[in-house]
């Protein structure tokens, strides 16, 4: 059976412009809607008449698909959600907040009824088992994240593996040589979650390019695991003076933990972040901030653009900007 992500691979367009080329509720460009006629006749597609009464109505309200799992830093997941909920009311849309572990049979249940227009997700794994489901919806999505294979569906996120370069890239500039990463808790990796997994990528590459000695130390998101890893980092790594850390909820005991250790940062020990601005800033952290508005925002409008028809890019990866504090330095000769 000729399913409409057909027609949309055919046409080159994403399966809900097709919808809404067919069932005339939102305006397609002529050459759009050519191509898209020509696609259905050429593969013999016939809607069905659910789904043709399905893509018309309208319920002006997004679904956003948060799963609330184990190693999350939920105040950082709700800077992401206000910026969602922000951006929607600005388009007269309401927000529906689903913070169970949806699957694909949750996802289907929410799509299949008239209770959102579209929807966003989030947490998205390098292999997510939702992706088959989102290629085949009818309804628009955006993905805040990047899957390892992300053809056919629309993301955005920060390009985590640039900010992983980044900061890695900073510490050589100011002459360190041996490094370590303070990542995620240990179930994040476990997940393959896809932001966890690409600041790794680019952590590794970058000390590999500059020839550095480097580790990576996944870390539970407690005071106790910290100062652990603290003390772990310098037994192992004694010539260790560049960190960067991927854990906001650690970076504070953190880097109390080196002091308690006699080390002075960032006079011994340089520290660099990926972490929200205003953590970063409170702490004078030299970091690489997490643009959660941005990116909340630009989802939002990503779907705006879907739902009326326009054609989207595929990726929207935002550079990382560092921002140099107080707690990085020249490394002493």
């Amino acid at each position: 059976m000729v399913k409409i992500t057909d027609v949309a691979r055919l046409a080159g367009v994403s399966p809900s412009t097709v919808s809404y080329a067919l069932s005339g509720k939102r305006p397609i460009s002529e050459q759009t809607r050519r191509r898209v006629q020509d696609a259905v006749r050429d593969l013999g597609y016939r809607p069905h008449a659910g789904a043709r009464a399905l893509a018309s109505s309208r319920s002006n309200v997004l679904a956003l698909v948060v799963p609330l799992r184990t190693g999350m830093h939920v105040p950082v997941v709700m800077q992401f959600v206000t910026s969602v909920v922000t951006a929607a009311r600005r388009f007269d849309h309401d927000v529906l907040l689903l913070t169970q572990e949806e699957g694909e049979e949750g996802l289907r249940r929410v799509a299949d009824t008239a209770q959102v227009d579209a929807l966003i997700l989030m947490d998205v794994q390098l292999h997510d088992p939702r992706l088959p489901l989102l290629r085949s919806l009818e309804r628009p999505t955006v993905m805040i994240g990047f899957p390892l294979s992300p053809q056919w569906l629309t993301c955005i996120d920060l390009d985590f593996r640039a900010a992983g370069e980044a900061c890695v890239e900073h510490l050589v500039q100011l002459g360190h040589r041996a490094v370590a990463l303070v990542g995620s808790p240990p179930e994040v990796y476990v997940r393959q979650t896809a932001f966890a997994q690409r600041v790794v990528q680019g952590f590794t590459a970058a000390a590999d390019r500059a020839g550095l000695r480097s580790a990576v130390h996944p870390c539970e998101a407690t005071p106790a695991a910290a100062r652990r890893i603290a003390e772990r980092l310098l037994r192992e790594q004694p010539a260790l003076t560049g960190v960067v850390v991927h854990n906001e909820a650690v970076l504070e005991p953190l880097i109390e933990a080196f002091r308690g250790l006699g080390l002075n940062v960032p006079g011994d020990l340089s520290v660099t972040a990926i972490c929200p601005a205003d953590l970063a800033e409170h702490l004078q952290v030299t970091a690489v901030a997490l643009p959660s508005e941005q990116v909340g925002t630009r989802a939002v409008e990503l779907l705006m653009e879907k739902l009326a028809g326009e054609p989207v890019p595929e990726a929207t990866l935002l550079p990382p900007a560092l921002t140099r504090r107080a707690s990085t330095a020249p490394r002493h000769a």
